[in-house]
């Protein structure tokens, strides 16, 4: 597809510039200004096992490591009331944050009390944690829980190496569909487009998926960053992006009626519920956490990826910001709002020129112009914009590709821990290794 090429070289150029960062302490943090409104977005970094495909920050679980952890990511969701800012959501992301069922709650618990306006929380687990100890610690605690899938074809398990860790598809399938009813929202996140996986394997992913119960459901393009495509080239094939763009038509089509698209990735029985990316409401962000990242004022803020650091930090009564990106542009923040809003599937036209002080035609000529070439805009009043199925696979396109350029900043950070702190990301007990190699970190 000519336009999901175009539009993946032009964001190979535009992302290494917006989400550029240079050093920066953590007084650099703003204060929240009155008039806007933000979402808490909390991230848990701990894993039983680490999936070869995933850059999200995450280290090997251990108990009294990720204990620590809780501790001082609710130190650090208090030092954030202090600087004065309240939340209306919060999503809480890893990793896998119900690693600890007790801390999480006690986190859940605490941002209530820290911030009243909170009215809902998403979180994300892993299939092997479903069951009747999780649904006790999150109902009326959580009212959006999001379970990583990924397939139910026991050989696309084998291959992303999650068969031994959560089980066989139909074991994974009987969890879901004994939990999905008891969750306000009960998303089921999957990933498409693997270099194995065939149309019949896709075709029966969707079948089961609709079959669980859940309200809803999230089918990610496969987002490798740059590094790890050439990894995955080596072990189980190219990334076919053609084919791709085939497979979004696919799962679309064989979706509907009972689901309809809640984002461009996203697809639910109901619209107004929760999705995963909370930019979609919220053009402002905080997040709390090792690596987390923030936007705000026009900028890019980060966490440190190091645990160490970061609890050292917290510990000290600092935040942990240790990046802060170059402020966008106007146009650049046009661009973003007009990427959030119609990934959220519609853009107000009028709350543009409101902000703006000029119409997205004048603001934006060659992206409504490229939009409209590509066949991308279904709608296109006084009011409102929105998209065709192509258009919501050309947004998904742009997320695909901003978030490959976010995985390269994560991969490069997590290259920059320390030796004992790397050795964490590594499968197996580590703990003589980290013994052996403590000299040479000192040296």
């Amino acid at each position: 597809m000519l336009s999901e090429r175009l539009v993946t070289a032009a964001l190979g150029v535009l992302n290494r510039r917006y989400l550029a960062t240079d050093p920066a302490g953590p007084e650099c943090f703003p204060a929240p200004r009155t008039a806007n409104g933000y979402v808490l977005y909390a991230h848990v970094p701990f894993c039983e096992r680490l999936c070869t495909y995933c850059s999200f920050n995450r280290f090997l679980y251990k108990e009294d490591r990720a204990r620590d952890y809780f501790r001082s990511l609710r130190a650090e969701m208090r030092l954030v009331r202090d600087i004065g800012y309240d939340f209306s959501s919060l999503y809480i992301g890893g990793g896998t944050p119900t690693i600890l069922l007790d801390e999480l709650v006690e986190t859940i618990d605490l941002a209530h009390e820290l911030f009243p306006s909170i009215g809902e929380v998403s979180a994300e687990t892993s299939p092997n944690h479903l069951g009747d100890e999780l649904v006790e610690a999150l109902t009326g605690r959580v009212q959006r829980l999001s379970v990583g899938v990924q397939s139910f074809d026991d050989r696309l398990l084998r291959q992303m190496d999650r068969y031994g860790k959560y089980g066989s598809g139909d074991e994974v399938f009987e969890r879901l569909a004994s939990v999905a009813r008891k969750f306000p929202s009960f998303n089921v996140d999957m990933i498409f487009n693997f270099p194995s996986q065939s149309e019949d394997v896709l075709e029966r992913d969707i079948a089961l998926v609709k079959n669980t119960g859940a309200s809803q459901t999230t089918f990610y393009p496969l987002m490798a960053s740059p590094l790890r495509r050439r990894e995955l080239a080596q072990t189980v094939g190219d990334i076919d992006f053609a084919r791709e763009a085939r497979y979004y038509g696919l799962i679309s089509r064989a979706l509907a009626p009972e689901f309809e698209p809640a984002s461009a990735w996203t697809f639910s029985r109901n619209r107004e519920t929760m999705i995963d990316e909370y930019i979609v409401d919220f053009p402002e962000y905080v997040g709390v956490g090792s690596g987390a990242l923030s936007f705000l004022g026009g900028r890019m803020y980060g966490n440190t990826f190091s645990l160490g650091e970061y609890g050292s930090r917290i510990e000290s009564g600092s935040l942990a910001t240790v990046k802060r990106g170059r402020p966008y542009s106007r146009k650049a923040l046009m661009r973003y709002r007009f990427v959030t809003d119609l990934f959220g599937l519609r853009l107000d036209k009028e709350r543009f020129r409101r902000d703006f002080r000029m119409p997205i035609e004048l603001a934006l000529p060659l992206e409504m112009a490229f939009m409209s070439a590509a066949g991308g805009i279904a709608t296109n009043t006084s009011a409102e914009l929105t998209l065709t199925e192509i258009g919501r696979y050309l947004l998904l396109v742009i997320m695909r590709e901003t978030l490959a350029t976010s995985n390269d900043a994560r991969d490069r950070a997590r290259a920059e821990l320390p030796l004992e702190e790397r050795v964490l990301l590594l499968e197996g007990d580590t703990s003589a290794f980290v013994e052996a190699a403590a000299p040479l970190a000192a040296g």
